[in-house]
Formats: structure tokens, sequence, C-alpha cells
């Protein structure tokens, strides 16, 4: 008998699978910005890791990772607490790649071979496999951000900071002398204290020779199986940052209590806790009442890693989205040939090109900042609006990327679901829009001098006879000292300048003048695909992605 007659369809008229492709040699936008700081080796190097990121053995770890998330083992079987977090191996793999990328680590290494472009290489590194995962990255952004508050306390860096810049990944709950390599986390949110610093309420009692015990509780911490955590707490002196392992030098656990692990909306695979310190011990980094100065530059790395991986998200959606309509045939073609989608894409497209631009022209200036005070001021001014602006950005495209897959976008273990899911957990990291507005302002209001130094460098990259007037930033800034509710106004038109100087330097001319004409001259926009015909829509897509 022909069972055949039995079979209900064929599967036809959907895309191939998207992985099996480098996501370096797929980006031509990326490859461009970063010509002027690669050589032989770190392009090789990033090639290897964009082929990893795009194959579908990746895709499938990554989609493993989501669909396995981590459990918490409160106790062992004789009853004796044990707070250990358990994740699927795939994570582990996960983490194996970034760390083996030195994506926790490189921008504190001294070696010549990186010198004066550790941020950029590091940074298009962070952007290829935020790509393919973002949840284990918040354990890789937290070591590099916390690794700088230990420069607070130069014994403390000796003691830890060897172990941390070990590219190997060593997950087994045990004492740092008995681990290959270590990992770093930050705890400071509090149930009643999220920006609020000056709310907390966990103090830390000195209790000896520079050792304090740690009394408290933290409401959302990232990377809880770190192998130490640097917290914010309370002393006399004030707000104070120690150091907190994991395990005391005798080898015994430490007092930190995982009361549960939360089940967040997105970025399944990594772990967000809960936590308690029941007379944890922790030792001082830098002096009482420092805190928050000591994590300052830690705060900025993360605001600057958030931005980066909500560009990657942003490439990737869009890139999915592209390759779908490409293989699609509607009423007889392609539905990228259709004129609605097309112009959609390209809208998006100039707004994926800028974020890429944008994150890689940030991280030049962190790397250049201790020789050039513009650079300088560039990092701490734009560093909160460009997060501001790229996290927003990200959710916003990545629905209508899955509008543009329709039913498929809509399947949970989707690349494109997880995209969509993951990104406003990424916005709501480092602080939240409001704060980050505020920050700008107050950097601004502590030096007058830096917004002059940033807009100067604005111009330089847009020329004078571009649509932007730095004359009406500075004068918006102005007025956000006395109107602050408008201080988001002055931020995203800050970031989008930035944007614009930025593809201006880097990328083709009509790519920086369609962003200019659409974004900054243009009316005000609700959605994507607001392009007229005077630009080249097709080009933008075939060029920022190449068919494959």
């Amino acid at each position: 008998m022909n069972e055949d007659r039995f079979e209900t369809h064929s599967v036809v008229n959907q895309p191939p699978a998207y992985a099996g492709r480098n996501l370096l040699v797929a980006d031509p936008v990326l490859r461009t910005v970063l010509d002027a700081v690669v050589d032989g080796e770190t392009e090789e190097a990033l090639g290897r890791l964009g082929g990893f990121c795009g194959s579908h053995e990746a895709a499938e770890l990554a989609a493993l990772a989501d669909q396995f998330p981590p459990r918490l083992r409160t106790h062992d079987a004789e009853g004796r607490r044990l707070g250990a977090v358990d994740f699927h191996p795939a994570y582990h793999a996960l983490m194996r790649r970034s760390l083996e990328a030195g994506l926790h680590s490189s921008l504190h290494e001294t070696g010549e071979a990186e010198a004066g472009r550790r941020h950029e290489l590091r940074a298009a590194g962070l952007f290829l496999l935020a790509q393919l995962e973002r949840g284990h990255l918040s354990a890789v952004s937290a070591t590099s951000a916390a690794l700088s508050a230990l420069a607070a306390d130069r014994a403390l860096r000796r003691s830890w900071a060897p172990k941390v810049a070990e590219r190997r990944f060593d997950h087994r709950f045990l004492p740092p002398d008995k681990k290959v390599g270590l990992t770093l986390g930050i705890a400071t949110t509090e149930k009643q204290a999220g920006t609020d610093l000056a709310a907390l309420t966990t103090r830390a009692e000195p209790d000896g020779d520079g050792f304090f015990r740690l009394v408290g509780h933290k409401w959302f911490v990232t990377a809880p199986m770190s192998d130490a955590l640097v917290v914010l707490a309370q002393t006399a002196e004030g707000l104070s940052a120690f150091l907190v392992p994991r395990f005391l030098g005798d080898g015994s656990r430490n007092a930190i209590r995982i009361e549960r692990l939360k089940t967040p909306l997105g970025l399944r695979g990594g772990a967000i806790a809960e936590i308690e310190f029941a007379g944890a011990g922790g030792f001082a980094l830098g002096d009482p009442g420092e805190g928050v100065r000591v994590l300052d530059e830690s705060e900025r790395l993360l605001r600057f890693d958030a931005a980066v991986v909500s560009a990657a998200a942003m490439r990737a959606g869009l890139a999915e989205a592209v390759h779908h309509a490409r293989h699609r045939v509607v009423a007889g073609s392609s539905l990228l040939d259709k004129p609605l989608m097309l112009r959609l894409f390209a809208d998006m497209a100039l707004d994926v090109a800028a974020a890429t631009a944008l994150v890689l022209r940030l991280a030049h200036a962190f790397d250049v900042r201790g020789e050039n005070e513009t650079e300088n001021a560039f990092c701490r001014l734009m560093t909160p609006a460009v997060k501001y602006w790229i996290a927003k950005s990200a959710p916003m495209l990545l629905a209508e990327a899955m509008e543009a897959l329709g039913g498929n976008a809509s399947a949970d273990e989707g690349a494109l679901a997880r995209l969509y899911r993951d990104a406003p957990m990424i916005g709501m990291a480092c602080g939240s829009g409001n704060l980050l507005a505020l920050d700008v302002l107050r950097h601004i209001a502590a030096a007058p001098d830096a917004l002059d130094a940033v807009l100067a460098d604005f111009r330089s990259d847009l020329g004078e006879h571009s649509l932007v007037s730095v004359d009406v930033l500075r004068a918006a800034a102005k007025a956000c000292q006395e109107d602050i509710g408008s201080a988001r106004i002055l931020v995203e038109q800050l970031a989008m300048t930035a944007a614009a100087a930025a593809l201006r330097r880097y990328l083709p001319r009509a790519i920086g003048d369609a962003f200019l004409f659409t974004r900054l001259g243009g009316q005000w926009r609700a959605s994507y695909g607001m392009l007229d015909g005077r630009f080249d829509a097709s080009g933008f897509v075939d060029y920022m992605f190449p068919a494959q």
C-alpha cells in the first residue's frame, strides 16, 4: 500500500536555517568599522569566533541553554545548606568560549599586543557572542566590571586577579585555590533600593584586621555562583564596597545564602538570584564610605556592555528577518522585493548600522581616554546616553523583525523570540532610562567643558553643513538644568547625533546621510518603514546583509 497518500502536505516556501555562516564575514559594517584596529592575528581570532557563533552547533547550544535554565539546590542529601546552582552543559560550553576569547578579563591585561585597542577588540568579540546567546554574558560582563573594582585594593587584586585572568572556565563549586579559573559578580540592588543607593540597608561590621561581617540581602544578583561578589554595604563611614568570597580562607563556605532563583522574562540561560548575607565574611575595597566611587568604573563598563549586547541583538534580529524575506515567496516574487518590506528593512538597517558604529566609536573612546581629554569626556558623557538610545531601540526593532517573520517568530524556542524576550531585560540592567538621563545631566553640570568638547567632536565628523546644530544641543542641555523633565529629549538627541557622527566617520556617506535626514532632519516618527524614494533601500539592505 502506498502510504504517501496519507501525507497531509510538504513543507515548502520556508527559508533554510539561518545558522551555518560566519558572523564576522557576514557583517560588512562590523568589519569596516574594525578595519583600523585589527591585524592578521586579531582578525583571525575574531574570524574563528564569528565562525563558531554562526554555526549550527552554537545555535543548538544557545537553544539548550535557554530551554533548560539553571536550577537551585538549597540543601544536600543530608540536610546541610548547599546553595549551589546547576547549569545545563550548554551554558558551560558557552562560558568556555567566552572566557577563551578573554571577554571577562582582556580589558585588564597588560601585554603590548592589544595595547590601545583592547576595548574595541573586546567589543567586537562581545558583539559576535551576543548575537548567539545573551544569558551567559551576564556573568562575563560582571567579571570584567568587578575586576575594575579590585583596583581599589592592591593586595586583593594580587590575590584574585591572576586566576580571574585565566582564560579557562571552571564551574566547580570549590574554594579558589582548588580551581583553575575564577569569575566575579556584583551585588548592589535591594528590595527597597534599586537606584537609590542611599536606601541600602545591608550593613558591614568590622571583625578585625580588615575583615568585615555582612548582614542583609540583595534582590537582583546575576551570576550568583561567582567565586566572589563585589558588594555595597553600609558602614559607620557610609556606603562602602567589599569583596565577599563564596569560600573563606579555611575552606569553609561563607554565609551567603541563595534564597531563590528568579524566573525572568529573558536571559534565561543565566541565573538571577535573591541572596542573603548571614554574617558573611568580606574584605574592604577602598576606603570606608567610598563604595560608590570604587564601583564607578564598574558601572560604566556594565553600561557599555549592555549597549554592545543590545546592538548585537538588533543586528541578529534583522539578519534573521532579511534571511527569511529573501527566501519567502509571496505572489510570485521574493518577500524582500516587495516595496513596503524592502523600505521597512532599509529603515531598520540604518539603526542597526548606527548602533554598531556607535558602540565601537565609544569603545575607541575608552581605549584612548587616558591620553586624550576629548575622548575621556566622550567616554564619561556618552556612555549613559549610548546605552539609553540603543537599549530603547532594540525592543521596538525586534518586534518589527518578528512581525516580518509572522507565525514563525512566535515559536518560543526560535532565535528571534529569544532575542525579543532578552531585549527589555538588557535595557533594565545597569540603570533605567530615567537614571541614565539624570546621569548625563550630572556629568554636564560637573564638567560643562566636557559637553563642549563632545559637541566639537560631533561637528568634526559631521561637517559644518550637516543638519545637526551643536548650538541647539548646547541650548537644550542648558534648558535641562531648569527643566529636568526634558532630559530624555536631550539624551536621545545626543545619542542619535553621536550615531550620525560615527556613521560619517566609518561607513559610506550615503548611509550616514540617510540616518541624518530621517532621524535628525525629518518629521517625528512613531515606527519603522518611513524611508521615501530618495534613498537606495535595496542598496542599504544588500550592503549590510549580503546574500549568503
